[in-house]
């Protein structure tokens, strides 16, 4: 199956949605199909061998709307090796973003991954692999990118060891200068270390150079190249004689170096453990129920519709419906739910979850890149290399740092040798400290570390980040603008009174007229109304020139009568008059409930109310965002009446009532205009364009298909204190990015003259391999900070 996206153009109603679903879902070969309203698309799934997309675009036009083909947009996301600093990453990116056809280039040098958009008529995989191979660096498939990094970290490690085994020696006998033995074993140990251990930084280099840009690798082999060859020149004689021969300095340099490198790579990769826990999640095999019997298969193997058996202790394989049998489901590795839910025949499961109890027969709805964990893994991918606006200021102080480091070394040589009239050696060594101990690596770590952590935790608490930057937006929001139906209220609401106008206006009548109207549209109310009639033994009739309007209600005809069911401003736009109901509506409506009005021929007969309760935390999770010192506004279609109950019971600071959808994203840009950052928490399709608009838009109850949510962040559970515990999140991440680009600058702004031998009047100097060791250490001091983000997650 294909699934497809088109721009609708033509809808003036949620009825016209429901007329391209329903004829879509008719035509053979189409899995499903869904109409977004408020955003004026079309998702279809379909199989392109029995309905080709001519043939759907055929449909819609023929139904009157428009079609807007999808632009052909392809998205890859693979592994970098070779990463060494933040300007390797502007190096990359720059090369991938000169080709036309690659519209986004984004690097991440935490993860070590690369993310572009693309043209797949004018390019592919292979292409785009090619442009990275020839900026010096390797791609990786994701598939295999643990493996990978795993022999990378192997392969760290050895080389590790190597260096520090063979340097040993040299620091042993560096002190032996008139020893001919022990100077030819340095030589010889020094040379093997230099162009083998210390290979890699030449490779990096020269990939750097070609690309005409510089990197730490370029400090790295200067300064070790420049001990070596110096050590080199005076042990054969080439410098005059008694000239000091120091081959521990490039060798230690090299060794301290990869000691700090495999460290950080060990960090970094517990700052990824949440990605690659869900990676584990995935089931290796299914139990497939056939004709035959029960036959154990590679879940990879079962398409939609199989039926798998999974009982008590098993994980699901994939995304399905329960056919047979009941049991408890753990979903707190997907929706960070702790207590098994229990699932029935009908009930929808998510594969990767555990069967606690019970035996259940499943048939699969999704499966491979389809599945809700499948979703959720590209989603944090993606997350995770997304760039946070803090970021700019790194990568724009790393495009300069390497060039001027470079000057800073050439002009502490200098100063020391021509200006202080010091000795050659004492100035050589000054210079190749400024060399190694500059660190661009900290700050091109700094932030995605950070981000990496902080969305980690967030997904174990069932909160997806859908983009990273988006932990930064939302720990600096102002404004949170709080849809009342299903963010603060349950949005189940209950038909609680049904009152007719007269005595001569038969309650089971207006009931089924009310039913009848309803039976078509979407909204809670009406399912409301719908629920309450089926359990009155009331079966929907069936309604004619069926209209539906966001805000107002529906108008069709029933039984040859014309109806209206809709709210006050439905009722005061076709001058129906609501005189004769006028104290029971007062009364309703004080006590907060949400009315809808029945009128025939233009004539009122009845009035139906409805009760919606909070949600157990919305007064909790108000008061708490209160005390974060962010303004809550609640923004309502209801009756202003309702809406100032609503508003007092929840404690927040202001709303807004009677709003329709539209004007829900005026409300974003009002806010906005004023110079406040605005979040907007909804879980409606009438939130969507407010959601997208937002500075943050989180969708709350993100369900199993996530993806098609719209929104910066999702949450998997109707819980408002996650909200509170995604911005305590995202200031805490926030909180570390600063730490951790504060710790970047202060070591190299300090380091940098204390190598370059300021303090030496003083007696504080610092060898080259000891500066080197400390420009190691400081990339692993800011990954080591972000882990300790994880200490928040035990108060979120």
């Amino acid at each position: 199956m294909d699934g497809k996206i088109f721009a609708i153009s033509g809808m003036s109603c949620a009825n016209c949605a429901a007329r391209i679903e329903k004829n879509l879902c008719q035509s053979d070969g189409i899995q499903s199909a869904v109409v977004n309203f408020a955003l004026a698309e079309l998702s279809v799934s379909h199989d392109p061998a029995v309905i080709p997309e001519e043939q759907i675009v055929k449909i819609i036009k023929e139904l009157g709307y428009g079609v807007i083909l999808p632009e052909p947009v392809g998205e890859l996301t693979f592994g970098v090796r070779g990463l060494h600093c933040a300007s390797c990453v502007n190096t990359l990116e720059s090369r991938l973003t000169e080709h036309p056809a690659i519209t986004t280039a984004i690097v991440n040098l935490a993860a070590e991954t690369g993310f572009v958009t693309f043209d797949p008529q004018q390019l592919g995989t292979a292409d785009i692999f090619a442009i990275v191979h020839a900026a010096g660096y390797t791609p990786v498939e994701l598939h295999g990118s643990e493996t990978a990094q795993n022999d990378d970290l192997r392969s760290q490690r050895n080389w590790l060891i190597f260096s520090i085994l063979a340097s040993l020696p040299i620091m042993f006998t560096m002190g032996l200068h008139t020893n001919r033995a022990a100077m030819q074993l340095n030589l010889l140990l020094a040379t093997m270390v230099q162009f083998s251990a210390g290979l890699t930084f030449y490779r990096g280099a020269w990939s750097a150079l070609k690309n005409r840009s510089t990197n730490m690798d370029v400090l790295v082999a200067l300064g070790t190249s420049a001990a070596y060859f110096y050590s080199l020149a005076a042990y054969f004689g080439l410098l005059g004689p008694h000239r000091e021969v120091f081959f521990e300095t490039s060798a230690m340099l090299i060794a301290f170096i990869r000691l700090g490198k495999y460290l950080e790579a060990r960090a970094r990769g517990k700052a990824s453990e949440a990605l690659k826990k869900l990676l584990h999640l995935q089931a290796d095999k299914a139990t497939l129920v056939t004709e035959q019997g029960e036959q154990e298969v590679p879940a990879s193997i079962i398409r939609v519709g199989d039926v798998v058996m999974v009982r008590a202790g098993g994980i699901i394989p994939v995304d399905g419906e329960v056919l047979e049998g009941s049991g408890a489901v753990n979903e707190s590795m997907v929706t960070g739910e702790s207590l098994p839910v229990l699932k029935r025949p009908g009930d929808a499961v998510s594969g990767a979850t555990i069967s606690t109890n019970g035996v259940l027969r499943i048939r699969a709805t999704r499966i491979g890149e389809a599945t809700l964990l499948a979703q959720i893994i590209k989603m944090v991918r993606e997350a995770q290399g997304d760039k946070a606006p803090i970021q700019k200021f790194a990568d724009t102080i790393s495009a300069w740092f390497v060039p001027v480091v470079i000057l800073l070394s050439a002009a502490t040589f200098f100063i020391w040798y021509a200006l202080l009239s010091r000795d050659f050696l004492t100035a050589f060594r000054f210079a190749i400290s400024v060399l190694v101990i500059a660190c661009p690596c900290a700050m091109g770590l700094a932030t995605p570390t950070a981000i990496m952590v902080g969305s980690g935790i967030a997904l174990r608490r069932g909160i997806l980040v859908k983009r990273g930057s988006a932990l930064e937006t939302i720990s600096r929001l102002h404004v949170l603008l709080l849809d009342k139906t299903g963010t603060l209220t349950r949005g189940t609401p209950e038909l609680t009174d049904l009152l007719p106008v007269s005595q001569s206006v038969d309650p089971d009548k207006l009931l089924a007229c009310l039913a009848a109207a309803e039976a078509y549209s979407t909204h809670p109310l009406a399912e409301a109304a719908l629920t309450s009639a089926l359990n009155a033994g009331i079966k929907p009739g069936k309604a004619e020139d069926f209209v539906e309007r966001g805000g107002f209600g529906v108008t069709c005809r029933y039984e040859g009568c014309q109806l209206a069911v809709g709210n006050e401003r439905l009722m005061s736009e076709l001058g129906i008059s609501l005189t004769p109901l006028a104290k029971k509506v007062s009364d309703l409506t004080a006590a907060g409930k949400s009315l809808v009005f029945v009128a025939a021929e233009q004539t009122l007969v009845g009035v139906a109310a409805f009760a919606d309760s909070l949600k157990p935390g919305s007064v909790k999770a108000v008061a708490e965002l209160r005390r974060m010192g962010i303004t809550t506004c609640m923004i309502t279609g209801d009756h202003a009446d309702v809406a100032a109950i609503v508003a007092q019971q929840t404690g927040v600071d202001t709303f807004e009532a009677e709003v329709l959808p539209e004007r829900k994203r005026d409300v974003v840009k009002e806010y906005q205009k004023r110079g406040l950052t605005v979040g907007m928490v909804g879980d409606g399709i009438n939130d969507a364009p407010a959601l997208a608009l937002a500075d943050t838009g989180i969708a709350i109850g993100g369900g199993t298909d996530v993806a098609k949510e719209t929104g910066d962040i999702v949450l998997m559970r109707s819980d408002l204190m996650d909200v509170v515990r995604a911005i305590a999140i995202g200031r805490a991440t926030l909180t570390k990015i600063k730490q951790n680009l504060f710790w970047a600058l202060f070591y190299n702004i300090l380091g940098i003259p204390v190598a370059a031998g300021l303090l030496s009047g003083y007696g504080v100097t610092l060898k080259p391999e000891y500066a080197g060791l400390a420009m190691a250490f400081s990339s692993v001091s800011v990954v080591l900070n972000s882990l300790l983000l994880k200490k928040i997650e035990k108060t979120v």
